[in-house]
């Protein structure tokens, strides 16, 4: 304050000359006071735009967090088109599908069908187009290309076809050459038909054994299970070999020789009619009915049921040469209560057979055909009646085994238009079935106590109810 006092009262006595350059040197002085103070002042009182300052603050925290979510290495789910559990921390790519399984609790991923359509089309976009110019290329020339083209494709056909062949080549040889090696090495290869021919001739031979025959018509047996194989076996007189086999001293032999026959006659209409015509039927029906071994007579019977069945003409044969007298006396003996079931099976069958026939015409209206006339001519029921067949397959339910029980109630069954009235007249069938009754109720309750909804016993007491509902 001293100081601006006497610089004041000091310029009242300065000409004006000095006054102004006194002036001058003031003013200069207090300018650079001012810079200076600018240039040293607090940062907390800089002059800025707030609203800048708070972009740029904002800037430089975005700046920090993308620095810091790259520093940690996120793993990336790749989904599909399926719904696919995700894992915490997966991350998945833009335009995915994400849900929440509410059953689960776990979020779920896939990728957006319209997505899937979108790829393809792009695929499409990609492909490279033949823009034709139909001002440029004639029909003609058209045709000529497509000439062309085929006749490529033709050639690259047949290459492929040629690869193919030489491919076969390497891996496949002719049999040619290999019967050749076979030879040098004294094997020699045989078809099914060469073996036959060398088994019926071993079989045959007056030098075989006992074991080196039977052995051959064992090993006959597998062959002529082939529909085939057996009839190729007529073409050299095989059949008729094995059928006189059937007149051997040897129970071995006649047993063996049914068991081959058997197998060829199973389905086999040709050797059926050569079975016939060669005496099989005959022979058969003389061992049933002469004293042989069980385990003959076993195969012989199986032998008999394939000869019969499905062929009407050899059924008439049979009813002719009196092979219901032969089967009766069969199953009355003693300790053939195996062949008992047999027996009735096959009588059951062709009961059935002849009845499937004849609803099967019917229902076709077909009033001549040739197997259906040969079946009327099976008077097959008048005979079982007349044989005493009803009571004999009655007693039959006395045997222990279910498996017995239900072929001869499906036989008493087919039987039942027939036997009524012997039926009526046997007091023992009815104790029987009401016995039966009993014994199967109980264990048809056994069945629906464990959860059976359809028990072998409750079918049993059905086919039992049923008879005793017609006898009443």
């Amino acid at each position: 304050m001293s100081s601006g006092k006497s610089i004041t009262m000091a310029s009242q006595g300065l000409p004006p000359s000095r006054m102004a350059l006194l002036g001058m040197l003031l003013g200069l002085l207090m300018a650079s006071c001012f810079t200076f103070c600018l240039s040293h002042q607090n940062p907390e009182f800089a002059l800025t735009s707030p609203e800048k300052s708070s972009t740029k603050e904002a800037e430089r925290k975005d700046t920090t967090a993308e620095e810091e979510l790259d520093s940690e290495v996120l793993e990336v789910f790749h989904p599909t088109y399926e719904w696919q559990a995700l894992r915490p921390g997966q991350a998945v790519p833009v335009g995915s599908h994400v849900r929440l399984n509410l059953q689960t609790g776990a979020r779920e991923v896939k990728l957006q069908e319209e997505d899937k359509y979108r790829n393809n089309l792009k695929g499409l976009r990609k492909g490279k187009r033949l823009d034709i110019n139909t001002n440029t290329y004639t029909s003609q020339d058209l045709k000529s290309a497509l000439a062309k083209f085929k006749e490529g494709a033709e050639v690259e056909s047949s290459k492929e076809d040629k690869a193919r062949q030489a491919k076969v080549k390497r891996l496949f040889r002719p049999i040619e050459e290999l019967k050749k090696d076979f030879e040098e090495l004294n094997v020699v290869i045989e078809t099914d038909m060469q073996i036959m021919v060398r088994l019926i001739n071993k079989f045959n031979s007056s030098s075989s054994s006992l074991e080196e025959k039977i052995a051959a018509l064992f090993d006959l047996e597998y062959y002529v299970h082939q529909m085939d194989n057996a009839q190729d076996l007529l073409s050299f007189g095989g059949l008729q070999v094995v059928i006189n086999g059937l007149n051997s001293t040897e129970p071995l032999v006649k047993e063996y020789a049914a068991f081959v026959l058997g197998a060829a006659f199973s389905s086999n209409p040709k050797v059926q009619v050569e079975a016939i015509e060669g005496g099989a039927l005959q022979k058969l029906l003389v061992i049933l009915a002469t004293e042989q071994p069980l385990t003959a007579k076993k195969k012989v019977l199986f032998a008999l049921c394939s000869l019969l069945r499905h062929f009407p003409y050899a059924q008439q044969q049979f009813l002719k040469l009196g092979g219901l007298q032969v089967l009766r006396s069969l199953v009355q003996a003693k300790g053939t209560e195996v062949l008992a079931v047999r027996v009735v099976t096959l009588l059951y069958d062709l009961v059935t057979e002849k009845m499937f026939a004849e609803e099967e015409a019917e229902l076709t209206q077909e009033s001549s055909p040739e197997k259906l006339q040969q079946y009327r001519q099976v008077h097959l029921l008048p005979g079982l009646r007349e044989q005493g067949w009803c009571e004999i397959t009655a007693h039959l339910l006395a045997l222990p085994e279910h498996d017995a029980r239900e072929k001869v109630l499906q036989t008493l069954g087919a039987l039942l238009a027939t036997c009524r009235d012997r039926y009526h007249q046997d007091p023992q069938l009815s104790r029987m079935l009401v016995s039966l009754q009993a014994e199967y109720q109980a264990l048809a309750a056994l069945e629906l106590r464990d959860g059976e909804d359809e028990g072998y016993f409750r079918e049993l007491l059905g086919s039992i109810n049923s008879l005793l509902k017609e006898l009443r």
